[in-house]
């Protein structure tokens, strides 16, 4: 049996007025949950009066806490401004437009219970629940399956390149044409010898690709450590409350749209594998694909190949020839390639090739006449 507070003392004090705001906050909650409810049809409004639900009897366990202790037990008033506003919102607009509002709320309030000395053990775990189910929700958008993950698996072509070795060697193949090519142009502006452009083309080159190298290297793998971070925890999460983690996939499949008796069916055929339970939850939750988490040798050594080929491109006339026919040719060879790139990547993304080959063929085109003029400039000045 419960001790009754002394309420003469200070403590007694403090923590009656913390389960009456705790009371009133779980109040709120539910109300909050009941009107979004209402607004809502089949599973999803289900879901929803299940989170009500899980908000009353938190706040009947302060209205324990109080009555046990001899407090005055507030009578409940209406709901919060934050929550008639919320409500109007879901009515006038969707319920899905307001989601995200209540979502980082709900993160933000997902540790409240953690240190809470008053609080039922089960009570943290259901407000951590809360926040990723309404996660869940707004991943599903309208509850039907999400139609982006059907086509990936029956359209593989779809499928970005998760390793990042395309996005490096794209990003190598423009810096390297772009940067180089300046480079050679201001030193050819200048008026030095032919030698010390080619040398200076060179070492554009080998200091370009080694740079992009190791800064392709370094972020993959900070990432790669980041994502292998994020599956080892929810692995020991796995392994410590199996139960709790059973009933986050109960919610992502009911959010979804399907029934909770399907759902908990297949959340009961993934957990009885915890290979797969990992791998499903790891996919569903976190949104990786534990197969590709990308590769930093790859992503590096494609970005080095890239640049040193982007870069090449105005070193060699300077290989073959010298004087104008050189300059000439550097340039005509640059302003293809910038050409080419752009066209290539405005065909990957579906967009006009022609117009995004000119784009990038002016980008390349100012910053080599900026540096060309600049050289000449200063080469003017010294000489």
């Amino acid at each position: 049996m419960e001790r009754v507070l002394d309420h003469g003392s200070g403590a007694a004090e403090a923590s009656v007025k913390r389960w009456r705001e705790l009371l009133a906050s779980e109040r709120d909650a539910a109300m909050l949950y009941t009107r979004l409810a209402e607004a809502e049809t089949g599973e999803r409004q289900e879901i929803f009066r299940e989170l009500a639900e899980t908000e009353l009897r938190h706040a009947a366990h302060w209205t324990a806490k109080l009555e046990s202790a001899g407090a005055a037990v507030p009578a409940p008033g209406g709901p919060s401004l934050r929550t008639r506003l919320l409500g109007a919102a879901a009515d006038k607009l969707t319920v899905r437009r307001v989601l995200p509002l209540i979502e980082r709320a709900e993160h933000a309030d997902a540790g409240m219970y953690d240190d809470e000395p008053d609080a039922l053990p089960e009570m943290a775990a259901d407000e951590r629940a809360h926040a990723g189910t309404l996660s869940r929700l707004i991943a599903s958008g309208d509850g039907s399956p999400d139609p982006v993950r059907q086509i990936a698996r029956r359209e593989r072509w779809h499928r970005g390149d998760r390793s990042g070795a395309l996005r490096a060697g794209v990003f190598g193949v423009s810096d390297g044409l772009v940067s180089n090519t300046a480079l050679v142009m201001g030193f050819a502006g200048s008026g030095v010898s032919h030698g010390a452009t080619l040398l200076a083309g060179v070492a554009g080159l080998l200091a370009g690709s080694f740079s992009m190298a190791a800064g392709e290297y370094i972020s993959m793998s900070s990432q790669r450590e980041m994502f292998q971070r994020e599956i080892s925890l929810e692995q020991a999460e796995l392994d410590e409350k199996p139960e709790e983690e059973r009933g986050e996939l109960v919610l992502i499949y009911r959010a979804k749209g399907l029934a909770a008796p399907d759902a908990e069916r297949l959340a009961d055929k993934i957990m009885a594998d915890r290979g797969v339970a990992l791998d499903t939850l790891t996919r569903e939750e976190l949104g990786l694909d534990p197969d590709q988490l990308g590769s930093p040798w790859s992503a590096a050594l494609s970005s080095l190949l890239a640049f040193a080929a982007g870069a090449f491109v105005v070193v060699l006339p300077y290989l073959i020839g010298s004087g104008t026919a050189a300059l000439v040719a550097a340039v005509v060879l640059a302003l293809a390639a910038m050409f080419g790139v752009g066209a290539t990547i405005g065909a990957l993304n579906g967009r006009s090739a022609v117009r995004m080959g000119v784009r990038q063929m002016a980008v390349g085109a100012v910053a080599a006449a900026v540096t060309f003029g600049v050289g000449h400039l200063i080469g003017a000045h010294i000489s």
